[in-house]
């Protein structure tokens, strides 16, 4: 954001997008595989050299693991669109490289809602914001006729918190009539960096409710399920729900009451 956007702004924007992440429901998940018309998530898309649009509305809430958070219901418009070369899904975009057999690779950029102001909770007065960052790297997936594997590496570029984070997931579509229902299990790796940025307590932060603390790499573990209806050609309605078990370094910040944060999601696509 830059230094004249609205507080309101800079608070919104962020945690409507955070709605869609996929362990909080993700974003990447929500709108590129909900527009896929094929069972396999995408394959037959991703094949396609004709381009294919789609735009739609999505909302929902995340449930914070930070103390006495002020959780809000967000939404805001999205928009999708996909050839031969680019997979562009609200607020990322994915570059299609050579695959390799049944394994796809891909470039990926995400810009991750994250963080807080300082007034998002009477325990984080005093705090520094934390802000949302733009994520850089590269995704392999490899599609089975039984599940979905996926290796995610990404980068902080925007050296808010300098971290990298490392995901790995396995989700499978079934189809029946016109709903689909996509199950996912995932672990995901976020080093020192990213911990202490989100959820350490520098030396200047601390008051007499809270103590210094200075965070270590972790491994959250998520679990969700998104649903979706295809009521005719061309329009998609998803759901969207899932849980993240934060790692022991995340849990043990005096910022955080909560060991498991959850998330709940609903939108609708239009398919051009």
């Amino acid at each position: 954001m830059t230094p004249h956007t609205s507080p309101l702004l800079r608070k919104r924007i962020p945690t409507a997008l955070a709605i869609l992440a996929a362990g909080t429901l993700s974003m990447a998940s929500a709108s590129a595989q909900t527009t896929d018309a094929a069972p396999d998530q995408g394959t037959a898309s991703a094949e396609s050299s004709d381009s294919q649009w789609a735009i739609g509305l999505a909302g929902g809430i995340n449930y914070q693991v930070y103390r006495d958070f002020d959780d809000s219901v967000r939404g805001l418009p999205l928009i999708t669109y996909e050839n031969q070369w680019i997979h562009v899904f609200g607020p990322g975009m994915d570059v299609k490289l050579p695959s390799l057999g049944p394994v796809s690779f891909r470039l990926r950029g995400r810009y991750i809602g994250e963080g807080y102001e300082s007034d998002d909770s009477p325990y984080l007065e005093g705090m520094s914001d934390r802000d949302s960052s733009v994520w850089v790297g590269g995704v392999a997936t490899w599609r089975t006729d039984i599940v979905n594997l996926s290796a995610e590496v990404l980068a902080d570029v925007m050296d808010n918190s300098k971290g990298t984070r490392t995901k790995l997931q396995i989700d499978r579509r079934f189809a029946t009539g016109a709903f689909g229902f996509t199950p996912r299990l995932a672990a995901e790796w976020v080093d020192s960096k990213y911990v202490d940025y989100y959820y350490g307590v520098a030396p200047g932060e601390v008051r007499t409710w809270r103590t210094a603390y200075e965070g270590d790499s972790t491994v959250n573990a998520e679990a969700g399920l998104r649903i979706d209806w295809r009521p005719a050609p061309k329009h998609a309605v998803f759901l969207d729900m899932g849980a993240t078990r934060m790692g022991s370094t995340i849990t043990d910040s005096p910022l955080v009451d909560e060991d498991t944060q959850y998330g709940f999601g609903v939108g609708y696509f239009y398919r051009f």
